[in-house]
């Protein structure tokens, strides 16, 4: 007779065998070290410090109470 094989721990064998296999598969299209990682968050940072050197005006969300408070014409408006 043959070898005698629960099939319910064969399901769960191969089961957990395909998913180390598309685990490894994902890896290997999407997984970067470590130093890749920090290469790109040191470009990133280079890049934001760089932009934000060069800004000639203030970002709108920074823009003084004063401002916000005249309209298009520089007139003070009646705010309820």
């Amino acid at each position: 007779m043959g070898k005698v094989i629960k099939l319910n721990e064969f399901r769960k064998r191969k089961a957990k065998a395909d998913r180390e296999k598309q685990a490894e598969i994902n890896r290997r299209l999407h997984g970067r070290t470590k130093a890749e990682r920090a290469r790109e968050e040191l470009q990133k940072q280079r890049l934001t410090r760089g932009l934000d050197g060069a800004r000639l005006t203030t970002p709108p969300g920074a823009a003084s109470s004063d401002a916000d408070e005249q309209g298009d014409d520089g007139e003070e408006t009646e705010s309820d």
